[in-house]
């Protein structure tokens, strides 16, 4: 089981950037069971205060999904410490980031 995560910042993005990245995320995921989506409009990743952002990492000490798919890193941080920060609690629920775009390092590098 998976979740999509998609994300676009105030400045320079607009709501079609969602769809955009949720049409991919899905693509990437055809195989895959997608049990959800989190969206945070307008907010940017340079910092954690996202109410999705939140909702799904505390969504995933439920175990209810394995993985967290997203269009790419940037979407999910931008900040190298939240990017650690996240994946490391993600790590301990069994939940890995996937980028539907890039591939992630499973080594320590792979948490900035």
């Amino acid at each position: 089981n998976v979740v999509i995560y998609a994300r676009y910042s105030c400045d320079n993005q607009r709501e079609e950037s969602i769809e955009g990245q949720i049409r991919e995320c899905k693509q990437y995921a055809e195989e895959m069971i997608i049990i959800g989506e989190y969206i945070d409009r307008a907010f940017s990743a340079k910092t954690d205060n996202r109410p999705e952002f939140q909702k799904m990492i505390n969504d995933s000490y439920s175990k209810k999904f394995q993985a967290i798919v997203v269009l790419e890193v940037g979407r999910f941080a931008r900040n190298r410490y939240d990017s650690a920060r996240y994946k490391t609690i993600l790590k301990k629920n069994m939940v890995e980031v996937i980028s539907a775009t890039e591939v992630i390092s499973k080594g320590a590098e792979g948490l900035f």
